[in-house]
């Protein structure tokens, strides 16, 4: 397989990681916005370091930023900041692996903002794979039994719009991403995507932090004090992001995502193992769906 399957692998497995540790935090005393904060606090100085270095051994200077950098850069990070909030918050309305899954629907509509802000086309194999993928989410959108009320409730609930919410919001930071990481004009994709992800991260961090001194103060002081588990965040949110932005920098973003679908059967295992969660048959035919999708996008990459 292709180099930048193997880097979208490790970063769904990455990403993963990072949201089960950021359930682990909402389900104790964090807030939404405290739980997405420590993913950036943590990794912004660290990835600003290790770019620093990578640079310095690699007898390479950091790149000069162009204008163009800036518009993709600041959307695509502050897309992602309101995305992963709406995953966070998506994990107290249904269980872990299928709060993943509505996620999802970020492959479809990376396929669509990447066609219209990049002029990047998908082949029709491609759209197949995506098409069969997004059909297993759909399965996703009827909650539970006994949740319902009335008809419009199974595909218009709040789950759903914050699992669609966040897959807008995750197509636009992945294609904000590839724009900002491409306008660096480097061939060398470890300079290229952590210098994007350096910056990216770092404007992330300050927004965050902004934001809670102003509305939410009391939550830096949990991130700061429980910085074992927030820490462990930040360092996973660290490698997802890096290898996502590498992946960004070598492919079609929409084909990243897509192979990045395999972070469900990652969240399925997760849920089962370590939150003991059951699933119901329903929920497993839309898994299977979606594994298919993947299985038939590398096969037509």
């Amino acid at each position: 397989m292709q180099a930048w399957i193997w880097i979208s692998i490790a970063a769904a497995f990455s990403q993963n990681l990072r949201f089960m540790l950021q359930k682990h935090l909402k389900s104790t005393s964090f807030s939404t916005a405290g739980a997405t904060f420590s993913r950036f606090i943590y990794s912004a100085p660290l990835v600003c370091v290790l770019i620093f270095l990578y640079a310095r051994i690699s007898d390479q200077a950091l790149p000069a930023i162009p204008s163009v950098f800036w518009p993709y850069a600041l959307i695509g990070g502050l897309s992602q900041i309101l995305a992963t909030m709406c995953v966070v918050a998506l994990f107290a309305e249904r269980n872990f692996a299928v709060g993943i899954t509505f996620k999802k629907t970020e492959v479809v509509q990376t396929a669509l903002v990447g066609f219209i802000v990049l002029g990047e086309a998908v082949t029709t194999p491609g759209l197949i794979a995506i098409g069969i993928g997004f059909w297993g989410v759909i399965l996703l959108s009827d909650p539970p039994k006994g949740k319902v009320t009335h008809w419009s409730q199974r595909l218009f609930n709040r789950a759903s719009a914050l699992g669609l919410g966040s897959g807008v919001l995750f197509a636009f930071s992945a294609v904000g991403y590839r724009g900002a990481s491409r306008s660096l004009g480097l061939d060398d994709v470890v300079l290229s995507a952590g210098t994007t992800l350096a910056i990216v991260a770092s404007y992330q961090a300050l927004i965050m932090a902004v934001w809670l001194a102003w509305r939410e103060r009391g939550e830096i002081t949990k991130v700061l004090r429980h910085w074992r588990v927030a820490g462990l965040v930040g360092i996973t949110s660290m490698i997802g992001s890096f290898c996502w932005f590498a992946a960004f920098t070598l492919q079609n973003a929409a084909y990243v995502k897509a192979v990045g679908q395999i972070e469900l059967l990652f969240s399925f295992i997760t849920g089962l193992v370590v939150f003991k969660e059951k699933t119901s048959g329903r929920e497993l035919a839309a898994m299977g769906l979606i594994t298919a999708s993947i299985l038939l996008l590398i096969l037509v990459t």
